[in-house]
């Protein structure tokens, strides 16, 4: 199959350029195609910005055990609507992925039913150490130092020293510091006003945690990526990195604060916590000096049921996956970041990270995961266009200028105007951790 993308502006490694660009099979043949070159289907996207397909390094799915909220059908349709091409799942699924065999069992199901690629993190216990050292087919180690589920808790230092000095793969973790977290639960635990899970996972347990696991990946000489950085006191920690520290920011630590809870309630409680409208400042300044490389949405959905349950029953988590390509594209509308930005935040520097071959790149010779931007439609969002399961988002009702229309998976054309193509499944991700990282190759 031969796809001839015509006219695009096609934002490439180093330029934007007004370009033709030939999809054969599932590769990007080249990004200089003549105008009339062979092809079986021909594709005007005059007006049209193309970029590399979005690479969501943070989400939860869902499946197995919990599809009453999600499913990879679900989700991977949430994906391509969104212009994400690529998704990272973590592991806190029942049964948590602890072992090679439930990785491989959550891979196999996810080549029969997603829509788009996929990848699946191993997560750490105080006791699967030899699982960990073995692990393949991941893009990494997740651990959850602090808000876990079922055994995936990993906050007694030992544990983690070993962790750390005994496994090669890359390490990412959820860090909130458990001790002061239920510190702060004791404190306010007559409190049932929702706003006060700020207050409990405060800026003091992050910035705890992220310290120690920064401090480990230093001192072990260890690859370690932080998760969904939530607070501006985090990020110096990040300038002195050594080649070996990595960090991203979700859209609700961007968009959201403190000050949002009276409007929104629940809706808006995460784990990390929203923080201050200073943090999203300081967030945003990060990311545009450097400090900070990557977005992802950490997309957690839970019902609307649920999440109406008086505060602390109620879950924290929200879904984004599908609009938070949309959310950044109205930033660049808005003159906040360029478009070059947000391919680099939400495409290549995540392959580069997890060492993702092929891929975050319109590239020759690289996998033909793209997205076609129309960067002057406005449209709303509403929970009853929502492709995920729960059916809801935090930005209902808000409107936004630029939108993903059309999205390739492998050169497959899997969503087009709000249709989907049911027939295309994603492959699994391939990683080549021996390129070493975000820091060894351009």
């Amino acid at each position: 199959m031969r796809t001839l993308i015509k006219n695009a502006t096609a934002v490439l490694p180093g330029e934007v350029l007004r370009t033709n660009v030939l999809i054969v099979d599932d590769r990007i043949a080249t990004v200089d195609a003549a105008e009339h070159a062979e092809a079986d289907e021909v594709v005007s996207a005059a007006g049209m910005h193309l970029l590399p397909g979005v690479i969501d390094d943070q989400v939860h799915f869902r499946e197995p055990g919990l599809t009453h909220k999600e499913d990879l059908q679900h989700a991977s349709r949430a994906c391509a609507k969104g212009g994400v091409t690529t998704f990272l799942e973590m592991p806190n699924t029942v049964p948590n992925t602890v072992t090679q065999q439930r990785l491989n069992e959550k891979l196999e199901l996810a080549a029969r039913k997603s829509l788009v690629n996929f990848g699946f993190y191993i997560g750490a216990t105080p006791n699967n150490l030899d699982d960990l050292r073995t692990a393949q087919r991941t893009p990494g180690i997740k651990i959850f130092i602090g808000s876990s589920t079922g055994d995936l808790l990993v906050d007694e230092q030992e544990a983690l020293e070993r962790i750390f000095a005994e496994t090669t793969l890359p390490i990412t973790a959820h860090c909130e510091d458990e001790a002061t977290v239920r510190a702060n639960q004791r404190r306010w635990a007559d409190e049932h006003n929702v706003a006060v899970h700020s207050q409990i996972r405060d800026h003091r347990a992050a910035a705890i945690a992220t310290s120690r696991a920064v401090d480990l990946a230093r001192r072990h000489r260890h690859r370690f990526h932080v998760l969904h950085v939530s607070t501006g006191a985090e990020v110096d920690l990040f300038a002195d990195h050594h080649g070996l520290l990595t960090a991203e920011v979700c859209p609700h630590h961007l968009f959201f604060s403190i000050d949002d809870y009276p409007r929104l309630g629940s809706l808006i409680q995460m784990n990390p916590s929203v923080k201050t409208r200073e943090d999203n400042q300081q967030l945003w300044q990060a990311l545009l000096d450097g400090r900070i490389q990557v977005i992802a949405t950490d997309h957690a959905p839970h019902t609307l049921e649920e999440k109406r349950q008086p505060y602390p029953r109620s879950p924290s988590g929200l879904p984004a996956v599908e609009n938070s390509l949309a959310l950044l594209l109205d930033q660049v509308n808005r003159g906040r970041c360029t478009l070059q930005q947000v391919v680099h935040w939400m495409s290549d520097a995540p392959a580069r990270v997890w060492d993702l071959v092929d891929k975050g790149r319109i590239q020759d010779g690289y996998q033909a995961d793209l997205v076609l931007v129309d960067m002057q439609r406005v449209a709303e969002i509403r929970n009853e266009a929502q492709q995920t399961k729960c059916g809801w988002s935090p930005w209902h009702g808000q409107s936004l200028q630029g939108w993903p229309v059309r999205t390739w998976v492998m050169g497959r054309e899997v969503f087009r105007d709000g249709r989907f193509d049911e027939s295309v499944r994603g492959r699994e991700a391939i990683y080549d951790h021996a390129r070493g990282g975000y820091w060894s190759h351009a």
